[in-house]
């Protein structure tokens, strides 16, 4: 069983960690660094309800809960994790059912990445993994002002492919980003059924 594409689709848009890398516990394990040198606890939970959101906004969300969002900066707390995952990135592998589409339709359709990441980020873990050469569109939460599960993430990656978002199909991993997908008016997979078949 393979992941396929839906009939009728002219683009492709692939959510980034957890989709197409194998990051989401390498972000966790940077996060609870973060949060645990503060006496701050982030529940696996937590962290995965929050999964398609920039970096500043789950610090604020996990501060908040915690009852310390006046002691500390969450844009400060966002960039010290950024830090410590950047030195996990040779880590990170390939999700294959995932990326497997990727190599099938590369220069047969538009192609994008839409993710709540930062580009810096996903810029590094694109060149680590290799799948640079496969994208030239890439919107980040640095792109948009409304994130997940808003859709303005995955509008902007079919502006920039140029096709209506009736003609897109997006690949997600997060409750948010699904979300984001059925609002932009796009088709949508849930590949973690894919995922754990994998496993």
């Amino acid at each position: 069983m393979k992941i396929v594409l839906n009939p009728g689709v002219k683009a492709l848009i692939f959510d980034f960690d957890g989709t197409l890398v194998d990051t989401m516990p390498l972000h966790y394990k940077a996060w609870n660094q973060v949060f645990k040198s503060i006496g701050v606890d982030y529940p696996k939970k937590l962290f995965l309800e929050n999964a398609g959101l920039p970096g500043w906004k789950i610090a604020g969300i996990v501060l908040e809960k915690a009852g310390v969002r006046d002691k500390f900066d969450p844009y400060i707390l966002s960039n010290q994790k950024f830090e410590l995952f950047d030195k996990l990135v040779p880590k990170i592998k390939i999700i294959e059912p995932v990326a497997d589409i990727v190599y099938k339709y590369y220069n047969t359709m538009p192609m994008s990445i839409g993710t709540g990441g930062h580009i810096a980020t996903v810029k590094l873990t694109l060149k680590h993994t290799g799948l640079d050469r496969y994208f030239d569109i890439i919107v980040t939460a640095d792109d948009v002002s409304k994130h997940k599960p808003e859709p303005d993430t995955f509008l902007e990656c079919a502006r920039r492919m140029n096709t209506p978002p009736e003609y897109c199909q997006v690949f997600e991993d997060g409750d948010r980003g699904i979300e984001a997908a059925k609002r932009a008016g796009m088709m949508v997979t849930d590949v973690k059924p894919f995922l754990k078949m994998k496993e």
